[in-house]
């Protein structure tokens, strides 16, 4: 009987499998365990991506530009001086007794860190659409890049800063010491802001023009213009909730040698913390849709 008359009685066939193709493993793909569920293990084998991600995005920013990276430095400072003239010489905010340019600078590093990262962040994946619709990479690595690309405007701002400390003969304390763990928890938090911020704009693309008004707002609840003393005492737990709030006044300890506020700092931290978890699992939850709506 030929392999036409077995075919048409239905006889079925097996066919041989070559010893090669024995030996290729088989891959299962099955949803991760966990509460967030990220893999770990993939992101630090990644982690080179995430560098030239940041150095990318660094380039893009400033090409282009007359002033390059001077633009770091003119943001603040434009900002220090309009402050000043309106809130320290006309509304005669206190300042701890700091000298008003030296406290509202202080204020502005990571404030202006935060806000920046934090609006990157959120554009970052409607921005990227060809990132997320041709390739697979680690989609966290999008949002997290304009996190630490703002940390080298932080570290041009931070010269500017250090003359301006000199200028004042404010001496450098030990607190100084803490300063690149209080960066640590700026970041912290702007990447759970941001990856929130990042995974509710691709799927609404009117929220991002929410986002201006709301960093301005945030702005103002924040002790960027204004010492946390000049809030009552008994209100200065609702205060900092907000973790910019601790964080900045923790700045002002760590680089002017302001007495520490643990409370408010304490606060902030676990703010930061429930921020950065959040935006984890929210980002995680919904980050399966990015390539469908970007």
């Amino acid at each position: 009987m030929n392999m036409a008359e077995k075919a048409v009685k239905g006889t079925a066939f097996v066919h041989p499998i070559p010893a090669s193709e024995e030996s290729v493993p088989e891959i299962v793909i099955r949803p991760r365990p966990g509460w967030i569920a990220i893999n770990w293990q993939e992101l630090w084998e990644a982690r080179e991506l995430l560098y030239f991600l940041v150095l990318r995005d660094v380039a893009v920013r400033y090409k282009q530009t007359v002033l390059g990276v001077g633009w770091a430095v003119l943001q603040p400072i434009f900002s220090m001086l309009v402050f000043t003239a309106i809130f320290g010489n006309f509304a005669k905010m206190p300042s701890d007794g700091i000298p008003y340019p030296l406290f509202v600078y202080a204020g502005l590093l990571p404030w202006m860190f935060f806000s920046n990262a934090v609006s990157g962040a959120s554009q970052s994946l409607v921005n990227q659409q060809a990132l997320l619709t041709k390739i697979y990479l680690p989609r966290l690595f999008v949002p997290a890049a304009s996190v630490g690309s703002g940390i080298v405007d932080l570290a041009v701002s931070f010269v500017v800063f250090a003359l301006m400390m000199v200028f004042y003969r404010v001496p450098v304390g030990w607190n100084v010491l803490l300063f690149p763990l209080l960066v640590l928890m700026v970041a912290l938090a702007a990447i759970g802001v941001g990856l929130t911020l990042a995974a509710v704009t691709v799927t609404y693309r009117d929220f991002r023009y929410v986002i201006p008004f709301m960093i301005q707002a945030w702005m103002y609840l924040s002790p960027v213009i204004y010492p946390v003393s000049l809030v009552p005492q008994k209100w200065q737990w609702l205060l900092a909730l907000n973790p910019l709030a601790g964080l900045i006044d923790a700045f002002r300890s760590s680089l002017l040698g302001k007495p520490w506020n643990m409370q408010t700092l304490c606060i902030s931290t676990v703010s930061a913390i429930v921020l950065l978890i959040y935006g984890l699992f929210y980002f995680r939850k919904t980050e399966r849709r990015f390539a469908d709506v970007a």
